[in-house]
């Protein structure tokens, strides 16, 4: 039998770094790295939904409520697809999403920042919903408490979490900063944190 595996996501505007990583808990190893699409790359501003162009909120809300139906859709059978793929050999026992900001968009004054934190709100949810209707317990997790959440579910200090999950991607491939907390967060997942 195949070891238990979890899937870490480091959402973006409009796509994804997704890890698949296998246990044990103690020593896993990455079976796929890649980028995903959340949004229909053929759909204009679907990237960016809440944005009228550089720096200004979109106030169309109408434009808005299209393109977020869009990206519903789109990401949710992106993610259906992606779980169906990974589950004929693997047995996955959840996903890490990890995210910088859980900031409510309505408590930012500026209509910008505002526009960035409603897309942040929109694609870690889209995220969040697909593993839910295939039926993958997820949880989100900030960026910035990753590492040390996850050198408390293993005991072991943050610095060595870190240098450990840059060796992971050895040989990977595209093994940037998104891929590295995609993994920490499949990692927390495999340690049951």
């Amino acid at each position: 039998m195949s070891p238990p595996c979890a899937l870490g996501f480091r959402v973006k505007s409009g796509w994804a770094a997704v890890v698949l990583l296998a246990g044990p808990k103690a020593s896993p190893r990455v079976l796929d790295s890649r980028v995903i699409e959340l949004s229909d790359p053929d759909v204009a501003d679907s990237r960016q939904p809440y944005h009228a162009g550089f720096g200004t909120a979109q106030t169309n809300t109408a434009k808005v409520d299209r393109l977020v139906r869009g990206i519903e859709r789109f990401s949710r059978r992106t993610i259906a697809a992606l779980l169906t793929e990974y589950r004929r050999e693997n047995r996955i026992r959840g996903a890490g999403i990890v995210v910088p900001s859980l900031t409510d968009p309505a408590t930012i004054a500026s209509p910008h920042m505002r526009a960035h934190a409603s897309e942040g709100r929109l694609f870690r949810t889209v995220v969040a919903d697909g593993a839910k209707a295939c039926r993958l317990p997820a949880q989100i997790v900030l960026e910035r408490e990753v590492y040390e959440r996850l050198g408390r579910a293993l005991r072991r200090p943050v610095a060595q979490m870190k240098a450990t999950v840059t060796e992971l991607g050895e040989g990977v491939g595209r093994w940037r900063a998104e891929q590295k907390v995609a993994t920490a967060g499949a990692w927390l997942v495999l340690a049951g944190a």
